[in-house]
């Protein structure tokens, strides 16, 4: 792997010429946080040290062999407070490092975007996926769009919305009134797709009567097919339908195994 010296206001970041030969190598040192020996290196130029693990995105932290493993347990359905009496270490650790992975996997995910922007996708799957926030008198809606073909989701938004039901009256009681966002999610989520979709692409929903007016806003070249929900069976966490043949399995595969391995996404949880 090709070095350069880490200080912006070295001279070999101005003159190319002056790269190579200027990195030489200055020892080691042994890194308890994942026990490996690194090697470390001075800029001939400047003198500034630095070891490979300088401009790592893991630079500094006293735990990272529990990085990948908490990613899994995560991953897996295993919540926070669990996953820090797995691994032995404090809640507080696994909050930081949640928020860590989290922005790592937002930059796979972009440089996973940027390869649909030369051939755009032609057909795509959104609806709304809903879950809550502290209590079931706080729900949000989770708009979700994906990949017909390899289920691959191409973007989401989470917005708050009003309790339905018999918990909307207790949530005004409790929580006072709760704007409802969830048009702008729809807004924003659309307004993205259009660096990934064609303009003429095909969207698929159910019928959502709010859908068409925020397609035709964004695409208005595009065929919207609404089809109609149908009950949920009871594998699957309900995302999953009683129908022989569902047109939007692709979406309501994803929302299932969201639910299924997502803590917070549970039907029923401890959490």
């Amino acid at each position: 792997m090709k070095l350069n010296c880490p200080d912006l206001k070295c001279p070999s970041r101005f003159d190319s010429d002056l790269i190579p030969g200027s990195i030489v190598g200055y020892g080691s040192y042994y890194r308890s946080s994942d026990s490996k020996r690194i090697k470390r290196f001075r800029c001939k130029l400047c003198g500034r040290h630095f070891s490979r693990a300088t401009l790592n995105d893991c630079y500094y932290q006293k735990k990272r062999r529990i990085n990948f493993q908490l990613y899994r347990l995560l991953c897996s359905g295993v919540s926070q407070r669990r996953s820090a009496m797995l691994l032995r270490v404090n809640r507080k650790t696994v909050e930081r490092r949640f928020r860590f992975l989290a922005s790592q996997a937002r930059a796979r995910h972009e440089v996973f975007l940027n390869s649909y922007r030369d051939s755009k996708l032609f057909q795509i799957h959104f609806d709304d996926l809903e879950t809550s926030e502290h209590s079931k008198c706080k729900p949000l809606s989770v708009a979700l769009a994906v990949e017909p073909h390899f289920r691959k989701i191409m973007g989401f938004e989470v917005s708050r919305m009003p309790a339905k039901g018999h918990l909307a009256k207790i949530s005004i009681q409790r929580y006072g009134h709760r704007p409802d966002d969830r048009s702008q999610g729809w807004d924003s989520l659309i307004m993205k797709l259009k660096e990934t979709v064609s303009a003429d692409g095909i969207f698929s929903s159910d019928e959502n009567p709010h859908y068409p007016k925020v397609l035709k806003r964004h695409f208005p070249q595009a065929l919207h097919l609404p089809y109609a929900g149908a009950r949920g069976s009871i594998t699957g966490s309900g995302e999953l339908k009683k129908i022989r043949f569902d047109p939007l399995f692709a979406l309501n595969h994803s929302c299932a195994m969201l639910r299924a391995n997502l803590n917070r996404l549970f039907r029923r949880t401890w959490c």
